[in-house]
């Protein structure tokens, strides 16, 4: 079920919010229990097993490790093999197939495998929690039906943010529902569903049409157009829908942590990481990088602990070589930024345009990272980043639409508000004491409201882009 339909938005929300606020506090978490297995049973009812299994496995993986003290490691590695296992075979089972073909010219047939709708998200939290209770952070849940609420939680379920255990385990056994609370929620909610349905969607109309076509059929103008574009799609597509999941985790009394923090106006690709999926990254700083010795071992080893993050990194996001090499990537900016100890040096530097340069060097980076990460295959990718740069050699004989084809007004005017609001100007002004502030704040959302719910029914099946994660 998406966030962004009738059914979820004028039938599923509303049920759920009547039966959530007439019943009992003891009753909640069975209400939010249920829903969320309706919710995700919605779409693909023969996945809900596999989700199933993953909240016993970690169940009793979790009270092992606390019961047997002696064995916990054999435990934890047991309950990670078990997590792991269902991800690696729904998620890379058949591009280990390909490379083996590929590798040693085998001819071993693919499985006709479809990949259980955020699988990768509900593994990263139930590793989250096997690992807190390992590190006796937390207890081990002794209740199956509180910890199956931590991992399918509806609002985060399918495309996050990833919720670690020790975030949020108080909540589930006590938490507040108030007026503001649910207002906030309310707000948050409809901001994220603008951010998809209004600016998202129209950013990934013209980018589809870009990335439909051969690299040497358009210009490095319009070449620009298609990866600024779907930088911008991205980045509406998936904050907007870690705002709704934040939204709804208020309104039922969660507080989820921040996900996004105008990671665009960065100055370096590790500030970047800081402000951009902070669930994802912080995860695995607290879980792999950490666990790998951190920084706290010598400089090499701490390049080595950067580099083998980034890499899973881009593994975490697909089976597929171009997510890899958009991993190592980032990675490798990660490293070189950690060498010339780049805060410290940026730190040094006064003049404005030093730091616009910073800035422009760490938009140049992600940029060709979103194309790589868009392409369907590196040679794609690279093509269309030679394309970006004048290097690869263009027939205009070959060029089959005009720039008109790819944008119109509307969408250029799109562009022009998507630009503004990926940059932190409404917020600054929405902190200006402005009579009647609050009414008109309210006003404006309604109105995005009405906007987003026509669009939503006039449109057809617009999945979140990391669904597919």
């Amino acid at each position: 079920m998406l966030f962004s339909s009738m059914t979820f938005v004028g039938m599923f929300l509303p049920i759920v919010l009547l039966l959530y606020i007439i019943s009992k506090k003891e009753l909640h978490n069975l209400i939010l229990l249920i829903a969320s297995i309706i919710f995700y049973a919605w779409g693909e009812p023969k996945y809900l097993a596999i989700m199933l299994l993953t909240i016993i496995i970690n169940f009793f993986g979790a009270v092992a490790i606390e019961k047997y003290q002696k064995h916990k490691k054999l435990a934890l590695v047991l309950t990670i093999i078990g997590n792991l296992g269902f991800l690696i075979y729904f998620k890379y089972f058949n591009f280990l197939i390909d490379n083996c073909n590929n590798i040693f010219h085998a001819n071993i047939e693919p499985l006709n495998i479809v990949m259980p709708i955020g699988i990768s998200f509900y593994t990263f939290q139930a590793l989250s929690y096997i690992v807190d209770v390992y590190r006796n952070e937390v207890k081990a849940q002794k209740n199956i039906y509180k910890l199956a609420l931590f991992i399918c939680l509806f609002p985060q379920l399918i495309a996050g943010p990833i919720v670690k255990y020790h975030d949020i385990s108080a909540q589930i056994d006590s938490r507040e529902v108030n007026f503001d609370k649910v207002c906030y929620g309310a707000k948050r909610f409809i901001i994220g569903l603008s951010k998809k349905m209004l600016l998202a969607n129209t950013m990934g109309a013209i980018a589809d049409k870009i990335f439909v076509q051969d690299p040497n059929t358009f210009s490095s103008g319009i070449a620009w157009l298609g990866s600024i574009a779907y930088s911008l799609q991205l980045y509406f597509d998936f904050s907007g829908y870690s705002d709704m999941a934040i939204g709804l985790g208020m309104i039922f009394g969660f507080r989820f942590l921040e996900n996004f923090n105008y990671p665009y106006i960065s100055k370096s690709i590790t500030e970047f990481w800081r402000r951009w999926h902070i669930s994802l990254s912080t995860w695995f700083k607290e879980y792999v990088y950490i666990s790998l010795g951190g920084n706290r071992c010598s400089k090499l080893k701490t390049l080595r602990n950067l580099g083998i993050v980034f890499l899973l990194t881009g593994v975490w996001h697909g089976a597929a070589w171009n997510f890899i090499f958009w991993g190592i990537w980032h990675g490798v900016f990660i490293i070189l930024e950690k060498i010339i100890n780049i805060k410290k040096l940026q730190e040094t530097q006064i003049k404005w345009w030093q730091g616009a340069l910073w800035h422009i060097y760490c938009i140049f980076i992600f940029i060709i990272g979103w194309v790589m990460f868009r392409a369907n295959d590196m040679s794609y990718a690279l093509r269309y980043i030679a394309n970006m740069f004048g290097l690869l050699k263009l027939n205009p004989d070959n060029f089959n639409y005009s720039l008109l084809y790819y944008v119109d007004r509307v969408e250029i005017i799109t562009l022009i508000i998507a630009l503004m609001c990926s940059i932190p100007i409404f917020k600054n002004i929405l902190e200006i004491k402005i009579k009647w502030k609050v009414m008109l704040i309210n006003l404006w959302l309604l109105i995005l409201l009405v906007f987003s719910i026509a669009t939503i029914a006039a449109s057809t099946y617009n999945p979140f882009i990391y669904f597919r994660f």
